[in-house]
């Protein structure tokens, strides 16, 4: 599969939030801060991979459809066990 640019974007911004956050911790900011933004960086990175499983699913049922490899539902439940998971 490959990456394309708005994934990619996706995750500059996430390393970015995480480099603020080392950065928090550095001058001893409040943790409320810290866990605020921690969170934000945990919804992001949740999204992302939710991006990531939509779109490897899309590719994965168009190239099952072409090759009769594995069912639509089959393809759909590993996309969901992979998010389930991740969590």
């Amino acid at each position: 599969m490959g990456y394309n640019d708005q994934i990619k974007n996706r995750v500059k911004r996430i390393e970015g939030q995480l480099r603020g956050i080392l950065r928090l911790m550095e001058e001893d900011k409040d943790c409320k801060e810290v866990i605020t933004q921690l969170s934000a960086a945990r919804t992001a990175i949740d999204r992302t991979m939710g991006v990531i499983v939509s779109s490897n699913l899309i590719e994965c049922v168009k190239q099952a459809d072409e090759t009769n490899e594995k069912s639509t539902e089959e393809l759909v439940k590993e996309a969901v066990n992979l998010l389930v998971r991740s969590r």
